[in-house]
């Protein structure tokens, strides 16, 4: 079996990934420069500390493991960040990303899975999303994922680096088992907030508008379990493996839940209210994101095992049960 390094393999859908693939059989390094990342979550594989960008380390690291796919998890995701430092979005997710791509090319590399968003397309004009939608993000973030997504055919070109993209919609959850979970310093996503405040360990939850042309007045996205991101990434690597062509796959379930719907099934898993106010919008956000997965469910063979927001929301509850300090809540 192949040796795949998994960079950002430390951060939150990096982790489960990483799980996913050893039990899949797959020999896996981690490069992660723990700026996001945390070592406990990936203490049972072979760790490499350091940027993406250092591409001596990164190169050695490929040559030493004899690895022979990447999977590049290794990014900054905040929407709202990226709108107030766009300069750090673009070092980040850009740069750094060029960095890692001229090590994977000179390392004889051939395989490559990007990390990449929903938030490539920006304001839909059709829902679901499908992937030849146009790509028009309306935030640094988006652009910064799009940038890249747009720089790999004529790598693939130049160096023969055959790639697939994973345009992930909402990702939430935690590991079914418990052994893993979501852990950001700041919190960002809606569904480990709204459990924290459910819990009473938060201030009351910020809605972001509720005047949006949505069912409700708040914003509608589509949740996809992070095991079931995971999955798809193993699936991913062994349709290039096969010799299958360079493409793009929605990663989604096809349901869209708003924010109070998400707030609801919290307090249906947790027994308590979410406390919560609504504020002004939030710059960068659409109003509604829901997409497609027809192409990867029929190429890849993607079966998503969590679809229903409630079962989604009770690995998260169950993991927030059992780590509420996240990784630091371990002896």
């Amino acid at each position: 079996m192949s040796t795949v390094l998994v960079t950002g393999g430390a951060g939150y859908v990096g982790s489960h990934a990483v799980k996913v693939l050893a039990a899949a059989g797959f020999e896996v390094v981690v490069l992660d420069s723990l700026v996001n990342g945390h070592r406990e979550a990936v203490s049972e594989y072979v760790l490499v500390e350091a940027d993406v960008s250092d591409t001596a380390v990164v190169r050695e690291t490929i040559r030493r493991h004899a690895v022979t796919a990447v999977l590049h998890f290794a990014a900054f995701l905040s929407v709202g960040e990226s709108v107030q430092a766009p300069v750090r979005y673009y070092d980040n997710n850009v740069r750094k990303t060029l960095a890692l791509l001229e090590s994977v090319v000179e390392e004889s590399v051939r395989r490559f899975v990007f990390s990449s968003t929903a938030a490539v397309y920006g304001t839909p004009h059709d829902v679901p999303i499908v992937e030849d939608h146009p790509t028009r993000p309306i935030n640094a973030y988006g652009q910064t994922k799009l940038a890249i997504e747009h720089a790999l055919p004529h790598y693939e070109t130049a160096y023969g680096l055959r790639y697939t993209c994973l345009r992930y919609f909402n990702a939430a959850g935690a590991d079914p088992s418990g052994e893993l979970g979501e852990d950001h310093r700041p919190e960002i996503h809606l569904i480990p907030l709204a459990l924290a405040a459910a819990a009473g360990a938060r201030p009351p939850l910020e809605i972001f508008g509720d005047d949006y042309p949505t069912t409700d007045g708040t914003c509608e996205r589509d949740y996809v379990h992070v095991t079931d991101l995971a999955q798809a990434h193993v699936l991913a690597l062994g349709r290039l493996a096969a010799g299958a062509q360079s493409t793009s796959y929605n990663l989604a379930n096809g349901r869209a839940y708003s924010v109070r719907d998400v707030l609801d099934s919290v307090e249906r898993v947790v027994g308590q209210p979410v406390p919560c106010h609504v504020v002004g919008r939030r710059s960068g956000d659409p109003a509604v994101l829901v997409a497609s997965s027809q192409r990867a469910r029929e190429e890849l063979g993607w079966a998503p095992r969590f679809e229903a927001i409630d079962d989604i929301v009770r690995t998260a509850w169950q993991w927030r049960r059992t780590h509420p300090a996240g990784y630091r809540s371990r002896p």
